[in-house]
């Protein structure tokens, strides 16, 4: 399996960055048109659900739209990406107080896990020769990029805690064993390309059979939820793609090894 991955990553290194970027923006691209056409109905929820009044309810949506495909618009065009991306991850702190994600463990973990997924899209942005940090001391030119892809790489897993299954079947038991030592690679580094790559089979795997909102019909409620789920899920997979091409960064397990 190591030779086949080793040749897939050989024949998709050109496309795979554009592929990762790609998917990670598809929540984002997702909820944004989301929030045009379904306005009136975004704007009432805030409106009801917080007591604001009209006009802050109708900035709430106004902002996220505008945030959201803005910020892919750009980052898919190459342009003012930092900028992109710390609007996208404004916009998952304001949706996860204004929706009460926070007090919901599950999907607070797949938020933080897309925050993970853009941090990694960050790191990949940071030019070589410039640190974002400017006045922060740093143990090398690279460091605060390397420490963004380590954190990247520790909140994407956040999303597989998510899909552990806590009963007694030999197949549940199994699918967990199998995914925790999957992550923890990620989360350490080892294996990084190889890890990250079998997680991206498994958990596409799982979206497509799961999250399967094309099945359902666009007028239940159970549709808009499964389209949800869907699009999150694959952003965590854009992120796992750019560990794939990218790899794992300098606090790693496998930088390591090259110093020995």
């Amino acid at each position: 399996m190591a030779v086949n991955s080793l040749m897939f990553l050989r024949m998709t290194k050109q496309y795979l960055p554009h592929l990762a970027r790609l998917c990670l923006i598809s929540t984002f691209l997702e909820d944004g048109i989301r929030m045009w056409f379904q306005w009136n109905e975004q704007r009432d929820y805030i409106e009801a659900t917080w007591g604001c009044g009209y006009f802050l309810a109708t900035c709430f949506v106004l902002l996220n739209l505008t945030g959201q495909l803005g910020g892919c618009v750009l980052i898919l065009s190459r342009n003012f990406v930092q900028y992109a991306c710390f609007g996208l991850f404004g916009v998952i702190a304001l949706q996860t107080v204004a929706y009460s994600i926070l007090w919901d463990i599950k999907f607070l973990m797949r938020n933080l896990a897309l925050g993970g997924g853009l941090l990694l899209l960050l790191a990949e942005s940071r030019s070589e020769g410039k640190s974002m940090f400017a006045g922060v001391p740093s143990m090398g030119e690279s460091s605060p990029k390397q420490y963004m892809q380590l954190g990247g790489r520790v909140l994407l897993v956040l999303m597989f805690m998510t899909l552990l299954h806590f009963d007694p079947s030999f197949f549940s038991i199994l699918q967990n064993m199998v995914g925790t030592a999957l992550i923890i690679l990620v989360a350490i580094g080892f294996k990084t390309k190889l890890a990250a790559l079998t997680l991206v089979i498994w958990l596409l795997a799982i979206n497509v059979y799961f999250n399967a909102f094309w099945t359902v019909p666009a007028y239940k409620p159970m549709h808009d939820f499964l389209k949800y789920d869907f699009f999150q899920t694959t952003s965590v997979i854009g992120g796992l793609l750019l560990v794939v091409a990218l790899g794992p960064g300098g606090v790693s397990m496998d930088e390591k090894k090259k110093e020995w």
